[in-house]
């Protein structure tokens, strides 16, 4: 069909068609005007546009019933004719509007909604969407003037109706749509924008509407959840910009106190119009809080995002407009939007932040006092019923709880000390932290973790500051909470408080509260570290700056004042230990009057009474211990280089700690101490302590004087003996000195705490010097065999050699039947060799200078030789071990070695044959070590002394451990037996022990290859008898032949009689096993 441009070609094509309809309202007639103004182009149609409405309008006016199809295609024939034209007219304007919301009008006398159909709604609806937009420049300002405020009422009564109870949702969310453009909130940016004037007059009007439209909207956004989201999110939409514009702040600024009196022609029109004056704006504010309680209730926990976003808008756009007029409803509208900062959809977080963000830069809160009074009592009702709900919800509500408390404080920002500054609040914040934060401390593992002190004697420097910083906080079990989301949001509320609040002030009531009972000791400490990190700034999330940075100084200050509490000997030396040394140690301090640092005056001790210490105690000692070593750790990562000027106060205690015999609380304080180094800007925890040395070694000194600080000086000086390394020796080697002095005074009374620094002294000694003398030692012996191994090489059997072979074979078998030869010519051959070797031995031992370090070893060996015969099981115990570490010191200086060696062995033997099983395991150790290190100078002695009481102990015990079961390997027994097997062989290899001896070991080590021994002890006894391969290989292959041989052997020639074992041809038993193992062993060492 052809176009037609001009309004007489366009009149030409449709004046029949109009008149047409005018004559017959039919459907068909409608169609027929619709098929021809798609040929009409918009500019002829805007000419004509009053001509071509004329015969619909019409159609709608004539009274009497009329079809539904007849009016929605007349209805949706006017829409397509305003969707083409621009309404220049106020009273068209005004009179469209009126015959379209009629078709939506009920009969006239029913209240009811009117029975059309859900076409017909759905298309009227769509007539005043367009009708709204054709409307031209300041022509649609014609409909919101207080004489249209009747005909703006029924048609906004109309659709709330529609939204609020029709079931079709394109037509509920399409009457909303509707009504935000009615109420000049359209989302599209065609329509002008009011001026100030404007908009105070739109206000005014729409305030009528005000009650109807926000109970009504109300009821949709909590209706059934089967609506779907888009009616709710719809509904949110219109009600926050209704409610936005009619309370926005800056147009009720402007209201006048007393209503202006309108003309008397006006009077029926002033009596619908509203007020918006104080009394007004705050009845309508308490009315509208209820409203918006009950919509964000049920709108945060909606399950769809998109209601969930809206809800921020919502609280967004009121808290940018209406924060005065409607202060008292942001108690549940902030409660919502900081609730959702961690809802699961990552969209509404981001814009949640981002509006909190806004807030904050925008300064709402803090130019506004009453808001920062309601956020401030919703922290105290929140704080009120914090415990509470952290002991009834599950962990997703426990951090719902916490992310709402979290952002009160954020809000808050500047204006945190509105809340700090009242009693009431502070007392109630601070006792919900300090329940909250409750640990659990009812965990035995944490009390019997030890330290053992060969743990790290050996471990490099390096990889121990490395192990260190992987896993520096210890991880705490909390009475409320398990979740580690829970915690990093109270570690988060403490560091806001810090960031924002009067430090001084925080730190005087958590020190108090600290101060005040034990109960909560623990968590103020824990609150006060976080006050700290959060005040200067680290590891703190805030939404905007403080108002003025806190001083160095202040923070110094406030840290200083902690430390000395913290280090007090009152926390400090708390028991945590059954150990009755450890709680003599702790109690004589705490009684003393000693102050734990160096230098200090010692006072008279005084006599304490017996106290039952339970588990329960310990472990929440140890806590709090730790927690003040996390602290430490803390100020210095704060305070930075600046903490050197506090290492006097802080280091000593701190290395105390790291040698507690608590495995957790020695781990916190080595997370402290590299804590310290990195913030001090030390590279090593070496050079921390050599750089402050010493100081350390005089606070040693002095405390090592005092009884009560003995233990712990002790523990000071193994801290930094195993974490330093040789270029320390000098400096404390007058302290070893003065220990080993005192200890020959003290021997009865202080003999276990000087055992432990002895211990760790030598521990020290053997990681720094023992393992390069003793690589020596082994390349040197290693030539040796190798040397000799090539010389026996090179050798070629001969005739002679032969022949020499059996003469010597025939002159050892007279010995053995009694027919001894003159032996005085072969020991005239024998003497003067050792004659000649004994003055040169003499003169090297006299002339050889002992280092400073073998010196010290051998020093403390004499000591241990007066106190391996002590009463006491735990001295005996200690002294072995430390004098173990001083023969692998003394290793390289044989000449000195051997004569301690024999020196040392009568009170050894003593410990091997009749003592405790614990200190006869420990004793063999030693044994083994001193066989190592000499050789076949402790041959003879072990023969006569210690070998027939092992072999007799060990065929004893050989039929219990046959029939036990599986727990007779956690006997003491079990383990004495196996620690015997694992050594004997190693002992008669370097010692090369005699044919009867090794004899005599093979013989009771036989009954251990036994298949009904613990697997272990099989295992055991093999390496015995791989190591007696060694010494003496014949005579352990005729020893296991002759228990099962698994071969025949036929002689070389008949004249040569057959050979015959007693392991031939036995049938297979409990030894065949492990005999067969060694054999084929054997077979392949040749």
């Amino acid at each position: 069909m052809a176009v037609f441009d001009t309004p007489q070609e366009a009149f030409g094509a449709l004046r029949p068609v109009c008149v047409q309809l005018t004559r017959a309202r039919t459907v068909e007639n409608v169609a027929r005007l619709q098929a021809h103004l798609a040929a009409v182009s918009a500019s002829a149609l805007q000419e004509l546009q009053e001509y071509v409405l004329f015969p619909l309008r019409f159609a709608l006016k004539v009274p009497g019933p009329k079809q539904e199809r007849l009016v929605q295609s007349v209805v949706q024939c006017i829409s397509s004719v305003l969707a083409a034209t621009c309404v220049k007219k106020q009273e068209l304007l005004q009179e469209l509007f009126s015959e379209l919301c009629t078709c939506l009008s009920p009969p006239s006398g029913s209240g009811r909604p009117a029975p059309l159909s859900e076409e017909l709604k759905l298309t009227v609806i769509q007539a005043l969407h367009t009708l709204m937009h054709s409307a031209y420049g300041d022509v649609i300002l014609s409909l919101y003037q207080p004489s249209t405020l009747p005909l703006l009422g029924f048609a906004v009564s109309l659709l709330l109706g529609l939204a609020e109870h029709e079931k079709a949702k394109q037509i509920k969310i399409s009457a909303l749509k509707c009504l935000q453009v009615l109420v000049l909130q359209c989302d599209c940016q065609e329509h002008r924008h009011l001026d100030e004037d404007e908009a105070q007059q739109c206000g005014d009007l729409f305030a009528s509407f005000l009650p109807g439209i926000s109970i009504t909207l109300s009821r949709v956004i909590t209706g059934d959840i089967k609506q779907g989201h888009k009616p709710t999110v719809s509904a949110i939409r219109l009600f926050y910009l209704i409610v936005g514009s009619v309370m926005a702040d800056a147009q009720l600024a402007r209201i006048p106190k007393n209503k202006e009196k309108l003309p008397a022609e006006q009077s029926r029109i002033s009596e619908l119009t509203v007020h918006r004056g104080p009394d007004w704006s705050k009845s309508t504010a308490e009315k509208l809080s209820l409203l918006l309680h009950k919509m964000v209730e049920f709108s945060s926990v909606h399950p769809h995002w998109k209601v969930r976003l809206e809800l921020v808008e919502l609280v967004h756009h009121l808290l940018r407009n209406c924060s005065q007029s409607l202060v008292d409803s942001f108690s549940h509208l902030l409660k919502a939007l900081v609730g959702l900062v961690n809802d699961e959809n990552s969209e509404v977080q981001s814009r949640c932040n981002e509006v909190l963000q806004g807030i904050a830069e925008q300064r709402i809160v803090a130019q506004n006092r009453a808001l920062a009074d309601v956020l401030s009592e919703n922290l105290h009702s929140l704080a009120t019923a914090l415990p509470r709900l952290m002991n009834s919800q599950d962990d997703t509500g426990k951090v719902s709880t916490l992310s709402l408390f979290l952002g009160y404080l954020k809000l808050l920002g500047p204006k945190i000390n509105i809340v700090l500054n009242s009693t009431s609040h502070l007392h109630r914040l601070s006792k919900a932290l300090m329940q909250v934060l409750e640990l659990d401390v009812t965990d035995v593992k944490i009390v019997e973790d030890r330290r053992w002190g060969c743990e790290s004697a050996c471990r490099p420097l390096g990889s121990l500051q490395h192990g260190v910083q992987k896993g520096r906080r210890q991880k705490k079990y909390f009475r409320f909470f398990t979740e580690e989301k829970v915690l990093q949001l109270l570690q988060q509320v403490c560091r806001v408080l810090g960031y924002y609040g009067n430090l001084y002030l925080l730190v005087d009531h958590f020190m108090g509260l600290y101060g005040e009972s034990g109960m909560y000791r623990k968590q103020a400490a824990m609150v006060l570290n976080e006050l700290i990190a959060g005040a200067a700034g680290v590891g703190v999330d805030v939404l905007q700056e403080r108002e003025v940075s806190l001083n160095t100084d202040d923070l110094k200050g406030s840290i200083t004042s902690i430390l000395d509490e913290y280090t007090d000997q009152a926390n400090w030396y708390l028991i945590t230990s059954i150990d009755t040394e450890e709680i003599s140690h702790e109690r004589s301090v705490q009684h003393s009057g000693l102050t734990p640092r160096p230098g200090a005056c010692s006072s008279i001790l005084l006599p304490s009474p017996e106290l039952h210490v339970t588990t329960h105690t310990m472990n929440s000692n140890i806590w709090q211990i730790c927690i003040q070593l996390e602290g430490v750790g803390c100020f210095a990562a704060v305070l930075g280089k600046e903490f050197r000027l506090l290492l006097l106060s802080a280091l000593y205690p701190v290395l105390e700690k790291a040698g507690d015999k608590t495995l957790l609380i020695s781990e916190t304080a080595l997370g402290t101490l590299v804590d310290i180094c990195e913030a001090c800007s030390y590279d090593s925890l070496q050079r921390l302590i050599n750089e402050n040395s010493d100081y350390l070694v005089n606070g040693i000194s002095l405390n090592l004087r005092q009884l009560a600080h003995q233990a712990h000086a002790s523990q000071v000086l193994d801290t930094m003996l195993r974490h330093s390394d040789a270029s320390l020796l000098p400096l404390v080697e007058d302290v070893i000195q003065d220990v080993l002095s005192t200890l020959d005074q003290s021997y009865n009374n202080q003999a276990s705490t000087f055992l432990r620094v002895l211990h760790s002294v030598m521990a020290a000694l053997v990681q720094w010097f023992g393992s390069s003398c003793g690589e020596k030692h082994r390349q040197r012996q290693a030539a040796e065999w190798q040397s000799r191994t090539l010389s026996q090489g090179q050798q070629m059997v001969t005739r002679q050699e032969v022949e020499r072979f059996f003469l010597d074979y025939v002159r050892q078998k007279q010995i053995a039947e009694g027919n001894l030869p003159d032996a005085g010519d072969e020991e005239a051959d024998e003497i003067p060799p050792l004659a000649k070797l004994e003055p040169n031995d003499s003169a090297t031992e006299g002339e050889t200078s002992l280092p400073s370090h073998a010196q010290l070893a051998k020093d403390v060996m004499e000591r241990c030789i007066h106190l391996l015969s002590d009463g006491n099981l735990r001295v005996r115990l200690k002294v072995l071990d430390v004098l173990e570490l001083c023969v692998t010191v003394l290793h390289p200086h044989g000449n000195h070695l051997l004569p301690m060696a024999h020196r040392v062995w009568p009170a050894l033997v003593t410990r091997l044959i009749s003592d405790d099983p614990l200190a006869v395991l420990r004793a063999f150790k030693v044994l083994c070590t001193l066989a190592q290190k000499c050789g076949d100078f402790l041959r003879q002695r072990f023969s006569k002394d210690v070998l027939p009481k092992l072999t007799s102990s060990l065929l004893s015990q050989a039929p219990a451990s046959a029939r036990a079961g599986p727990v007779y390997n956690h006997t003491l027994a079990f383990k004495l037996q196996l620690a015997v097997l694992q050594g004997l062989g190693s002992l008669c290899e370097k010692l090369d022990m005699g044919e009867s001896d090794l004899n005599k070991v093979a013989d009771a080590c036989l009954i251990y290859l036994s298949a009904k021994q613990p697997m272990k002890l099989q295992e055991a006894a093999q390496s015995v008898f791989l190591h007696l391969m060694h010494v003496d290989p014949d005579s352990t292959w005729l020893l296991l032949n002759e228990v099962c041989c698994p071969h025949q052997y036929e002689p070389p020639h008949t004249s040569l009689r057959p050979v015959k074992l007693s392991g031939m041809g036995r049938q297979r038993n409990e030894f065949t096993d492990n005999v067969l193992l060694l054999l084929e062993r054997l077979q392949q060492r040749e």
